[in-house]
């Protein structure tokens, strides 16, 4: 358990410092092209997705996303205690990598978001479409080709930041630590919750559909 939780910590760590260090680096070198910043970040986060994802995977099934977790704690796969201490790292270390990036690009470590465009009903659909694409693609990406989940996700999440509105943070844990950057990532923290409740409620409701459309039994 110790190297399961170490390798979810390090690698939401790391899935942190991709989503905000690359929305960082590519907003100061757009000069004010929001399209150019928003395909820099969207290509440096799949990257790190590919890669924690293939190396991370064999030790704790790579979830990093609360999300995630509970989908397979509700398909039967995780127990109680594995899914509380999992979605617990999650959360810490996605902060914990946050901060390591503000560090990394001389930022005051500690910030709140002033982004206020993410939230309204549109955001908010976009968030359940993003979340239902994600467990979507993972576990049909398990039933047709295992080998391939990395390269799945990462293409999907690359492809999800040009066409959801909300950029498809899908995500709880990435959602609460990029409340605390005012930088290109960042959400207001007062919209977190209702993103996260999406999030949450299209698991609970997707899961059952999921599962039997990817079932064995014919």
């Amino acid at each position: 358990m110790i190297r399961k939780l170490a390798a979810e910590g390090l690698g939401t760590a790391l899935l942190l410092i991709g989503v905000v260090g690359s929305g960082i680096m590519g907003e100061t070198l757009a000069d004010g092209n929001a399209a150019i910043a928003l395909l820099a970040n969207a290509i440096a986060t799949g990257c790190m997705l590919y890669v924690i994802i293939t190396v991370l995977g064999p030790i704790s099934g790579a979830h990093f996303n609360p999300a995630v977790t509970l989908a397979f704690y509700l398909r039967g796969e995780l127990g109680h205690r594995t899914v509380l201490a999992y979605i617990t790292t999650q959360i810490i270390c996605g902060i914990l990598g946050l901060w390591a990036t503000h560090l990394m690009f001389d930022l005051p470590i500690l910030q709140t978001s002033t982004t206020l465009h993410r939230t309204g009903i549109s955001q908010w659909w976009s968030e359940g479409i993003a979340t239902f694409g994600l467990l979507f693609v993972i576990f049909g990406g398990l039933k047709s080709r295992p080998e391939a989940v990395p390269t799945l996700v990462a293409l999907y999440i690359t492809g999800a930041y040009w066409f959801t509105s909300s950029t498809s943070f899908a995500n709880p844990a990435v959602t609460i630590a990029r409340g605390f950057s005012d930088t290109f990532a960042g959400i207001y923290p007062g919209h977190i919750v209702v993103f996260i409740v999406v999030q949450i409620v299209v698991v609970f409701l997707a899961h059952k559909p999921l599962t039997a459309l990817f079932s064995d039994d014919q």
